[in-house]
């Protein structure tokens, strides 16, 4: 955070003396300050309250002091509280005042949430719990068991346990699924919300072992297909500390779903080079992740010569993940790939009036996830705001997964990923009525994900 971008005016309250100071973030949970006026204070100091106005309105956060910091970069002071404990990352850059007392409120309700629970989900929760804790220290003790050897026969007995042990710990997995899959099957929306919730709590340990199911469910990039786990289902390895959780993590990778996010990228590759070459052919790739689809593009100098790509995502990372990898090609190939980068939102584009006079048109647009987190109203919104930027003669390409996606409950109850589904017909109703007759829709082979393909006359 620029500190210089982030100083707000503030009060502290001594002995009734309301002392005037210039405030910013010094870290998540202290704030550097500036003292007004000609005043000056020793580490240790107390004072009686904190005020700050955000939004308009005057905050009280209450008894604070002074503490050593060698950190000060030209502030006189840095400030601990001491009734409560606040983010004043968030506060300096979203104003909004979070305290840990606000997140305390709802405990009530969360430990209450058992009281919803079906007691034949309680009993497959628990005995699965115990199950997989008891894999877990049956894996564990192995690990421990040939810790001492160099890497190399670690690797190789890891290896051997993966493809034996490992593989009857994966059939059991599968069977405890499609245990979950016949006992929820039934549930309402609120139903499946609720036991959901009460499921990753009581295994919550478990999942955190797994490095993919660990990203979803604390999504650190606010959604959980972020880019780091575009990269993990792309690579499908086994990755983790241990084997337990190499296992853990190589499980959901294997399910259909990810099968088909990997189907994808090919299913994009096929439709490029089938449509006739055109000279710099304008490609759009809307909410664009790490863009790794582009190795199996461009594979040669000549291809490079055949596109010019522009990546769009709301997330800076991503880009800079796509910028990399361009740079690797780059590099690899010898030439200079023709491509721009777009920092973008749906919000951004949905409110935008010009975009085709910003941006031009395309040859092809595609995008592979974006739909899958949108309302019908928004994604029919994007929709058409794609299809004005798309050129005669142009194809646009829309992934969303499909209602009967076979891994929705394993996404929903372990990685609490939920998506919005839709059926063949209600995603060519997203589309216009006069673009509707130009569209089709398509699977990848799994069966999982389907795709709106249209070609503007």
């Amino acid at each position: 955070m620029n500190q210089e971008e982030s100083k707000v005016n503030a009060y502290l309250t001594k002995e009734g003396d309301r002392i005037p100071i210039v405030a910013t973030c010094g870290s998540k949970h202290s704030i550097l300050v500036r003292f007004l006026n000609g005043h000056h204070f020793a580490d240790g100091t107390q004072f009686i309250d904190f005020a700050i106005k955000l939004n308009g309105s005057e905050h009280h956060l209450g008894p604070c002091r002074t503490v050593s910091n060698s950190g000060l970069n030209g502030h006189d002071a840095c400030l601990a509280f001491l009734g409560d404990i606040y983010n004043f990352e968030v506060l300096f850059s979203e104003n909004k005042l979070i305290s840990l007392r606000d997140s305390l409120v709802n405990l009530p309700l969360i430990i209450g949430y058992k009281n919803k629970i079906l007691p034949s989900f309680k009993d497959y929760t628990a005995n699965l719990s115990y199950d997989l804790n008891v894999y877990r220290s049956f894996f564990d003790e192995l690990d421990r068991e040939y810790s001492k050897e160099s890497q190399e026969i670690r690797n190789q007995i890891q290896c051997v346990l993966i493809e034996t042990e490992g593989r009857k710990f994966i059939r059991f997995l599968d069977e405890k699924l499609n245990e979950l899959e016949a006992l929820v099957r039934s549930f309402t929306r609120e139903e499946h919300e609720c036991h959901g919730f009460f499921f990753r709590r009581l295994l919550w340990n478990v999942i955190m072992s797994s490095p993919f199911m660990c990203r979803t469910n604390l999504k650190p990039r606010g959604y959980a297909g972020d880019y780091i786990i575009m990269k993990m289902l792309y690579r499908n390895e086994f990755e983790g500390d241990s084997t337990f959780s190499k296992l853990m993590h190589k499980h959901p990778l294997e399910h259909p779903a990810a099968e088909a996010v990997r189907n994808r990228r090919r299913l994009i590759t096929d439709t490029l080079r089938r449509m006739p070459t055109r000279n710099r052919m304008r490609t759009l790739s809307v909410a664009c992740g790490p863009a790794w689809e582009l190795q199996d593009v461009l594979r040669s100098a000549a291809d490079c010569e055949k596109y010019h790509f522009t990546l769009l995502d709301q997330d800076l990372l991503a880009l800079d993940e796509a910028k990399a990898l361009v740079h690797q090609l780059d590099r690899e190939l010898n030439t200079k790939i023709r491509i721009d980068y777009k920092n973008e939102s749906v919000r951004t584009m949905l409110k935008s009036s010009y975009l085709v006079e910003k941006w031009g048109t395309f040859d092809f647009i595609y995008s592979m996830g974006l739909f899958d987190y949108l309302t019908p109203p928004v994604a029919a919104g994007i929709l058409g705001k794609l299809y004005q930027l798309l050129d005669t003669g142009g194809e646009l390409l829309i992934g969303n997964f499909h209602v009967s996606n076979p891994s929705r409950c394993y996404m929903e109850y372990w990685l609490d990923w939920v998506l919005y589904y839709r059926t063949e017909e209600e995603f060519l109703d997203l589309l216009p009525e006069n673009v509707s007759g130009h569209a089709k829709v398509l699977f990848e082979d799994t069966g999982s994900q389907m795709f709106l393909h249209v070609r503007k006359p």
